[in-house]
């Protein structure tokens, strides 16, 4: 049947199962948006209140619920308005799919109104984009951006239309959609040399990605785990994918990481990672990363082997079906005497916060509490993103929703609003600081016209606290820019917008407001007054080794010796 080109958009979207779509219209999108009106009962469609929250919450649904998260934008300034959340969710390797239209055909390149070449623009930060040209070409193009956006490593995609192709008729027939495999043949000779190394290690420890979460493998892991018998410590994207509860998990690694992680990394004699990528937040200097070990490495992505550490042997795979293959093979391991070590660091180096004032630490372990550990976390960028991985024990994946790669400032409101669109059934909770929370805080007004209870608790220092810190370690305490003591008031702000504020000072009073904020049927601010020195610890100065780990004691023992 002869479609429109804006006709043939939803019906591929109806066609990849989407349900629900974030977005902001303009002039060169508008005949998709009619016929978006026309579908609303099949399709949702969440005005934000700025594309760059569009583009968020496209990747905090992707991220909560496994599936494709699309975002729309117009062309020009509502394009390049989704580019922080495409870079994003290309870090994080988070499959969205960002649909813009552009000015038509015959004017582009010619500095049209509100023209932007938004594939040159975002051509470094997506799997791939298109800029289609001919209505012909759009169904398959669309088809295919989601399967690209899903397979092997997923990832961002850009579909630019220009508006009269949106309005030019085609031939449409609608397909079924088949589902999209990520495995890749896993070479013998590799999973042969990963055993043998597994069997001859006497300690080895389990340092787990976000490649584990995204293929799915946690129950595959869990089996791994117990049969390779060894610690586990995971990076900031890789929380939930093994139980932060297990007796064999250690905590995050890396800069912020725990010591027992940190220094059991840096004494084990072979390293096995799981789907990670050697952040330089994990590694610390990487010439003195797990200097003792052999290093097993699995990724999907063979760009990644040898990209950051030099590795040992590496088996390139989908996470889930190299797991599966080793559990078949791998006989029982026993390393009573390395756990035991291990468990040992665990107890001399428990993370500590002040045991009476209202901290980051303690705003984080109550609502650990009061969810039982169910909640679906999402933050911004900072020290309370670090307390959030450090505190909430995550035993499931896709429950802590985080801008890993990229750190982006302003990212968490959006994402709880996709989270919470796309799991309805979860409280979903996003922990911002007071600088992050003032960057996309205008998508409360988004969570208040639909009324989509996210709980939006705001750690308040009135600084910039992560920037803050590294100044007072390593900048001599010159406050550069980074003092926000002044006159904004939360609370107010949110019952502008239309939702519920309260302001706390104290434990007690934290404890009543999310208690009170839980049984909300809305969204609610909870504004914290904390301290504006409280710090993360423990902490790996730039250019240090992870084993050269330090927290306030340390720091204090240092300086009395001085």
């Amino acid at each position: 049947m002869q479609l429109t080109g804006a006709e043939i958009v939803i019906e591929c979207l109806k066609e990849q199962g989407v349900d629900t779509v974030f977005g902001y219209p303009g002039g060169s999108i508008l005949n998709v948006y009619d016929e978006l009106y026309k579908h609303q009962d099949e399709i949702r469609h969440i005005l934000t209140s700025h594309e760059q929250g569009a583009s968020h919450a496209a990747d905090g649904y992707a991220r909560a619920t496994g599936k494709v998260g699309v975002c729309l934008a117009t062309s020009g300034p509502g394009a390049t308005n989704l580019v922080t959340g495409i870079a994003t969710a290309y870090m994080d390797s988070i499959p969205i799919v960002a649909i813009t239209c552009n000015v038509g055909v015959s004017l582009l390149g010619k500095d049209s109104f509100q023209e932007v070449d938004i594939t040159g623009i975002t051509q470094p930060i997506t799997k791939h984009n298109f800029i289609v040209k001919d209505v012909e070409q759009l169904a398959d193009t669309i088809r295919k951006a989601f399967v690209i956006a899903k397979k092997d490593r997923p990832g961002p995609v850009l579909v630019d239309i220009p508006k009269d192709v949106t309005s030019n008729k085609a031939e449409y027939q609608r397909q079924e959609i088949q589902p999209v495999y990520s495995g890749k043949d896993i070479c013998e000779e590799d999973i042969e040399t990963a055993i043998k190394l597994i069997k001859e290690s006497e300690k080895p420890y389990i340092f787990v990605g976000g490649g584990a979460v995204l293929s799915g493998a946690s129950e595959e892991l869990y089996t791994f785990v117990k049969k390779v018998d060894a610690p586990v410590t995971d990076s900031l994207m890789g929380k939930g994918a093994f139980p932060g509860t297990d007796p064999l998990y250690t905590g995050m690694l890396g800069m912020h990481g725990t010591k027992t992680s940190n220094y059991g990394v840096s004494e084990c004699d072979l390293l096995i990672v799981v789907g990670a990528r050697f952040s330089d937040r994990v590694t610390g200097n990487a010439k003195k990363f797990a200097k003792n070990a052999k290093i097993l490495q699995f990724d999907i992505d063979v760009a990644e082997m040898n990209k950051n550490v030099l590795i040992t042997e590496g088996v390139v795979g989908d996470i889930k079906e190299i797991l599966k293959i080793l559990n078949s093979r791998l006989d029982q391991q026993e390393h009573k005497s390395w756990i035991r070590r291990i468990s040992e660091y665990k107890e001399k180096y428990p993370l500590t916060y002040h045991p009476e004032l209202l901290t980051g630490p303690y705003v984080v372990e109550e609502i650990y509490r009061q969810t039982k550990g169910d909640a679906l976390i999402v933050t911004e960028v900072g020290q309370h993103q670090m307390w959030a991985a450090q505190y909430y024990k995550y035993t499931k994946p896709r429950t802590l929703l985080t801008s890993g790669g990229l750190g982006t400032m302003g990212y968490g409101l959006g994402a709880a609003l996709g989270a919470k669109t796309g799991r309805p059934e979860k409280t979903v909770v996003n922990i911002a600081g007071d600088g992050c929370f003032r960057m996309n805080m205008n998508e409360i007004a988004t969570a208040a016209r639909y009324q989509i209870p996210v709980i939006q608790v705001v750690v308040n220092n009135h600084v910039l606290g992560m920037v803050r810190q590294w100044q007072n370690l390593f900048y001599g305490g010159r406050y550069s820019a980074t003092v926000l003591n002044d006159s904004v008031d939360f609370v107010k702000l949110a019952e502008a917008m239309g939702a519920a504020g309260i302001r706390v000072s104290t434990r007690e009073e934290f404890k009543e407001a999310f208690a009170k904020a839980l049984s909300m049927n809305g969204p609610v601010v909870i504004d914290c007054q904390i301290d504006s020195d409280d710090k993360v610890w423990p902490m790996v100065a730039p250019g240090a080794a992870i084993s050269e780990a330090f927290d306030e004691k340390d720091l204090n023992e240092k300086e009395a010796d001085a």
